[in-house]
């Protein structure tokens, strides 16, 4: 009580407007639409923490379904192959962010089994060095991906694309490849047997409907090169791949060309940053309208405080700090307001993964169907950066929202206020 007592009077009058309102029932109503801008601001700050976390949440989960197949950076060279790839590993390694390495080669092709085809990119892989750059082996669901051996001819597929070719373990499909054999009869395909020993999930469509892997010495030999295409690469952060791609590019040796993960999939990438600008902007509409809620409200209270304004001058008030008792009652309601957005926000986010179920449960609903979708809970990423900068935007709009009613209030003359009273 007594850090109150030794506040400014401007502080004292705006903390008491910001309490009044219970004895009239005009000023109780002003007191209601001043909660109802409080609410406002806290279900608009609220409402925008949860759905930037969840739109978070599921380019987290998305992302990492990615690069559990993709590698962080892939390192080709200019040659067209990399027979002496283990060299050019040690000196990926001698970049302390390089934890794995491991070579491959890429190629598109077409797989066929009897009536169905489908077109797939194949790569072809060391399956004991894979682990050091990919998840895949853990995702294998049927068979074993060490049966990738060379000479064998062995193929793993995506789970979507053996159901699409309607394919199971131990059956043959055949790859074509658009590398061409010249023959008297023209140019024909490049066609190999495969057998299938193992089926992969990854949880990414883009990876489950379209990726076959095969061992590497099948691949050189099927497009007649003598050693892989380039060099797969997993780093500690992931987040620093076009700033370690660049640095490999100064200082690993030959014509290198560098291809990080985001531009694989800059499209995508690009498209997520929009929508998380256009949602941002759309739900802040909704602490914008709870400003101009504030706004009335404290038109309403200027109006009705008249006479304490009149009282306030004649005592020797400067229209300034009329204008402050005006600004800090909006301010506390816009902090406040805020305040509890956070505090609900934050609470919501932490726990979308009970709140979710627990109305489902309820509804008797699936929001994300297992039948149509590969993610079928609700993921949720809070990042304080976004809190921080939501929490920021609706201080300024409820301090804005207060300029125009205390510049009013700092207006008002003093004669013509006592006038009726």
């Amino acid at each position: 009580m007594s850090i109150i007592k030794n506040l400014p009077f401007e502080w004292l009058v705006g903390l008491r407007y910001t309490r009044a309102g219970r004895r009239s029932g005009r000023n109780s109503f002003i007191s209601f639409i001043s909660l109802i801008s409080m609410a406002g601001i806290g279900l608009g700050v609220a409402a925008l923490i949860v759905v930037l976390s969840v739109m978070n949440g599921f380019q987290k989960e998305v992302t990492d379904r990615m690069l559990s197949v993709l590698a962080h950076i892939e390192v080709f060279d200019g040659r067209g192959s990399m027979p002496d790839w283990q060299d050019a590993a040690r000196e990926a390694f001698k970049n302390p962010e390089v934890k794995g390495a491991a070579p491959f080669v890429e190629t598109q092709g077409m797989l066929l089994r009897d009536d169905a085809l489908r077109p797939s990119v194949i790569r072809g892989v060391l399956p004991e060095e894979e682990p050091n750059v990919s998840d895949v082996v853990k995702q294998v669901r049927h068979g074993n991906f060490n049966e990738l051996t060379a000479g064998s001819f062995n193929i793993v597929l995506g789970v979507e694309l053996a159901r699409a070719l309607r394919v199971n373990l131990g059956e043959k499909v055949t790859l074509a490849l658009a590398q061409g054999t010249v023959t008297p009869a023209g140019v024909l395909p490049r066609m190999r047997s495969f057998n299938v020993v193992g089926i992969f999930e990854a949880g990414h469509n883009e990876f489950d409907s379209g990726l076959a892997f095969i061992h590497l010495t099948d691949a050189e030999r099927l497009l007649r090169i003598d050693g892989p295409s380039g060099l797969r690469l997993r780093l500690a952060d992931m987040h620093r791949a076009p700033q370690v791609a660049f640095d490999l590019k100064q200082t690993m040796p030959g014509e290198l060309y560098m291809r990080d993960w985001s531009k694989l999939n800059a499209n995508w990438f690009a498209a997520v940053q929009t929508e998380k600008r256009m949602m941002f902007i759309i739900l802040a509409l909704i602490i914008a309208v709870a400003a101009f809620n504030l706004v009335s409200t404290l038109v309403m209270t200027v109006t009705d405080k008249q006479a304490d304004i009149a009282i306030l001058r004649t005592l020797g008030a400067s229209p300034r700090s009329i204008m402050k008792i005006f600004m800090i009652q909006g301010a506390l309601v816009g902090i406040l307001g805020t305040a509890l957005g956070v505090a609900g926000g934050v609470l919501v986010a932490l726990n979308v993964d009970v709140i979710v179920p627990f109305i489902e449960r309820l509804l008797g609903v699936q929001f994300l169907s297992k039948d149509i979708y590969f993610i079928s809970a609700v993921p949720s990423d809070l990042r304080w950066a976004d809190v921080s900068k939501i929490g920021v935007l609706a201080v300024i709009l409820a301090f804005l929202a207060t300029l125009y009613p205390s510049w009013w209030a700092a207006r008002v003359k003093p004669a013509e206020a006592l006038r009726y009273e």
